[in-house]
């Protein structure tokens, strides 16, 4: 059995949009120690192939970080065959707050050496020794108080269009760039009560660990991250202190878990939180762009990509033939095209 898709990316995002099928979008992680990773990895590629699973996923000898899509007829299934992975029994599974059933549009397992790249070296500290984690009612009770503190633990485009209340949100571009950071902005709180959250729970296990390691004593972290809390707020009536939308690493780019927008669009200004990546191909900058400016820009970052993208097919790789790679995915926003951004 072929273990990679090799389809044409073009292909399989039309087959997406034209695709009737009900799927589930959900994440997962668990710090497990896996002996051959590239063994797991490729026994889960041929499992979860044949239940039509899409989405991306880490491996390392340290554990697994997913987030997937499964067909909602084979969900239970794949449930199941979760859970009868010994280490795996009983994983949550934090199913998307909003969801259009098109977040990936193929497979993609890779072997990594760490499933959150945090520049940590685990052998100076207990990554096992995290902060208590809180439930959103207890999340809620303890950021209330005054000597709390409030740690977004996400990089700048992810706090942009949403953030609790009161929360700290570092300008950063990666979760390695923010532990020294968050280090530092933390050292005259250490007598307050430090409650730590993210997407999905996952960075927020290793920092707590890191930040205890540091001399914090009161750690705390947000159980299942933003979608678990927007889930218990949800069923049990809670107030919800989470402001704008969560910023998802999918197609979707984000979901909405209040009315409110907080951001605005990167090329007029006009109040605005979906982000888009540029159609430039070169480009891809990841920013926010309103109805208005997608028209006029071509859903571009920027004159100079709209220009480039009416270019005929064959023009634009000719132009991009011989060169380095422009494309500014990583650079999340960052800009001197982009006039508004914060």
């Amino acid at each position: 059995m072929q273990l990679y898709n090799k389809v044409d990316r073009k292909v399989l995002a039309e087959l997406m949009d034209n695709s009737t099928v009900e799927r589930i979008t959900f994440s997962f992680y668990k710090y497990h120690q896996i002996k051959d990773p590239q063994e797991t990895r490729d026994s889960f590629y041929k499992q979860w192939s044949e239940l039509g699973v899409f989405g991306r996923v880490y491996i390392a000898n340290e554990g697994i970080n997913g987030q997937v899509s499964v067909p909602k007829e084979n969900f239970e299934a794949y449930r199941k065959l979760m859970f009868e992975t010994g280490w795996l029994n009983n994983i949550r599974l934090n199913i998307a707050v909003e969801d259009d059933g098109k977040s990936f549009i193929k497979l993609k397992i890779k072997v990594r050496s760490k499933i959150v790249a945090d520049g940590l070296d685990d052998s100076t500290f207990d990554a096992s020794k995290g902060g208590k984690h809180l439930s959103a009612k207890e999340f809620n009770e303890l950021t209330a108080k005054e000597d709390t503190v409030i740690v977004d633990m996400r990089n700048h485009y992810e706090s942009e269009v949403g953030h609790f209340k009161g929360a700290i949100t570092p300008d950063v571009d990666t979760f390695r760039d923010s532990l020294p950071i968050i280090t530092d902005m933390l050292e005259e709180h250490h007598d307050k009560h430090i409650v730590m959250y993210c997407t999905g729970g996952i960075r927020c296990e290793k920092a707590s660990a890191w930040f205890k390691h540091k001399g914090l004593e009161n750690v705390y972290q947000l159980d299942g991250g933003i979608i678990e809390y927007a889930r218990q707020v949800n069923d049990e009536g809670l107030e919800n202190k989470f402001i704008g939308k969560n910023f998802v690493f999918d197609r979707r780019l984000g979901e909405r878990i209040s009315d409110e927008v907080i951001a605005v669009c990167h090329q007029c200004g006009e109040t605005c939180d979906d982000h888009k990546n540029c159609a430039n191909e070169a480009c891809h900058l990841l920013f926010i762009q309103c109805k208005s400016c997608e028209e006029k820009y071509n859903a571009c970052c920027s004159d100079d990509c709209k220009d480039f993208l009416a270019l005929p097919e064959e023009e634009q790789k000719e132009l991009r033939k011989g060169k380095k790679t422009t494309r500014n995915i990583f650079r999340k926003g960052r800009s001197e095209k982009l006039p508004f951004k914060s």
